[in-house]
């Protein structure tokens, strides 16, 4: 199969490769069944995905998971791994919602505890959770000491705050914090945009769901979550707010400016990147991992506001609700990590854009309770279908350094879906589906319509079929806060 100059060859069911050519450094690979492989070629994100082979220090693949679309620079769904000595970091490589992430939490609930209640659920969280563009003031307005104990600390500031307990920062990805923040390396701008946001949903694919597991696929790692048929479970979907879209954008002003000074050719101007050892690197770097932890805070905050929320609205105790953090995810962030290539352990830059941690069992990385069994991944749809709790794999640490999809992906612009869609037509048809929705933004509604994205069961198939994570459970959503 062609796409554009290049030959696509099938390496199995559901693994494709652009072998190099030209001033690729290494080959493309790309993970998808037979069926989405047009829409793919169609999205164009592959050139996307090929640029960035040509990037300097990348190492085995430019990676692309199958919810791969169009992006800025990397494509979404991307992956890439680059050499720390001599390779680059990529704000494009990480995108503008730095530490954009998922977080799965189980209750003690089942289906006919809420079935009646979905509507007060729905209005709990419209009432306790800001959201929406310019959403602010969940809790007090920071002061800059406070800001800086978020940047430097994450969801470990939040715990101390009162929201969660310590217990979470296990089944969080990272701890909940990066060491390297800086804040120092943050601009004033950021650090305006960040003081009165924490415990905020934001708006676009960002949400609030309350669901039921529909289907269980392993049951003794279902049984090891405690999750069974039925059982009412949370998840939360949101990032780093106006703070981290700052940091971004303040670094790639930078880096696009100092691009003509760069040793090495890059293809497209908003692959803007520099060395990764390079005071520039070091600083953005550094700069992110705040925005990482402020992510991590805010999810934190917003876990504990649902969960009160939960409790008001069905008038129950803390112990009869049971609320539980299973796992927490990252989908936009670079990171330092140790992966075998050609034999040999080599420390890497692995930045993912809109693709997921997946780590097989053993990794030093990973709480005590995972060291056996690996990693869970969170995978959501988008607010009319299912999302699935899965768990990562020894074979995504041979192929994909530990990475797997993220979601469903895009298949549709926000302003296509616009101009085919109206609010109150995807409101009664979710509603007929058995799912309510509250929006802060009519138009968000819209743009995020089911029919707006891939497919998701037939993206975590992909990525089941090419062993790079196992599914555990699947869940359908009864009620969803939207920005």
């Amino acid at each position: 199969m062609q796409y554009k100059n290049f030959e696509i060859k099938k390496i199995s069911e559901a693994i494709w490769e652009i072998s190099r050519k030209d001033n690729m450094l290494v080959p493309v690979r790309f993970y998808a069944t037979q069926s989405m492989l047009q829409q793919i070629i169609n999205d164009n994100a592959l050139s996307q995905a090929v640029n960035v082979a040509s990037l300097q220090g990348i190492q085995k693949y430019s990676m692309a998971m199958p919810d791969i679309h169009y992006g800025y620079g990397f494509p979404i769904g991307g992956v890439a791994a680059f050499d720390i000595e001599d390779g680059i970091i990529s704000p494009g490589g990480v995108g503008y919602d730095i530490n954009c992430g998922v977080r799965f939490c189980k209750t003690n609930l089942f289906y006919d505890d809420i079935k009646n209640k979905i509507q007060n659920i729905v209005n709990g969280f419209y009432n306790s959770v800001p959201s929406g563009v310019g959403s602010h003031d969940a809790i007090k307005r920071l002061n800059q000491n406070e800001e800086n104990e978020v940047m430097t600390k994450g969801a470990k500031w939040a715990i101390e705050q009162g929201y969660g307990e310590i217990s979470d920062l296990n089944a969080t990805e990272s701890f909940g914090q990066m060491k390297d923040a800086n804040p120092d390396k943050v601009s004033q701008r950021a650090r305006s945009r960040g003081l009165n946001q924490v415990g905020t949903l934001g708006s676009g694919n960002h949400f609030l769901e309350i669901g039921i597991v529909d289907k269980i696929f392993e049951p003794n790692l279902a049984k090891h979550f405690s999750l069974e048929k039925n059982q009412v479970i949370l998840i939360v979907h949101s990032g780093s707010r106006g703070f981290g879209f700052q940091i971004c954008d303040d670094y790639l002003h930078q880096m696009v400016r100092q691009m003509n000074k760069l040793q090495f050719s890059v293809p497209d101007k908003q692959l803007a990147c520099t060395p990764f050892k390079s005071k520039l690197g070091t600083d953005y770097f550094q700069a992110m991992s705040c925005a990482a932890n402020y992510a991590w805070a805010n999810r934190q905050v917003l876990m504990s506001l649902a969960e009160k929320s939960l409790r008001k609205s069905l008038s129950i105790s803390k112990s009869e609700l049971g609320f539980k953090l299973i796992y927490d995810v990252c989908h936009n962030i670079a990171k330092i990590e140790k992966h075998n290539i050609n034999g040999k352990e080599k420390k890497l830059c692995v930045h993912r854009k809109g693709a997921t941690r997946a780590f097989g069992p053993n990794r030093p990385e990973l709480a005590e309770e995972f060291q056996k069994i690996g990693q869970p991944v969170v995978v959501p749809g988008d607010m009319g279908t299912n999302s699935f709790l899965m768990i990562g794999t020894n074979q995504a640490m041979r192929e994909t350094f530990g990475s797997c999809c993220h979601g469903a992906g895009r298949v549709m612009s926000r302003r296509e879906a616009k101009r085919r869609y109206n609010f109150n037509q995807v409101k009664d048809n979710l509603k007929s589906r058995g799912i309510i929705v509250y929006s802060a933004q009519r138009s968000t509604l819209v743009e995020e319509c089911p029919e707006t994205y891939k497919d998701v069961n037939e993206v975590v198939e992909a990525v089941a079929l090419a062993g790079l994570a196992k599914k555990i459970v699947r869940t359908r959503p009864l009620g969803v806060l939207k920005g």
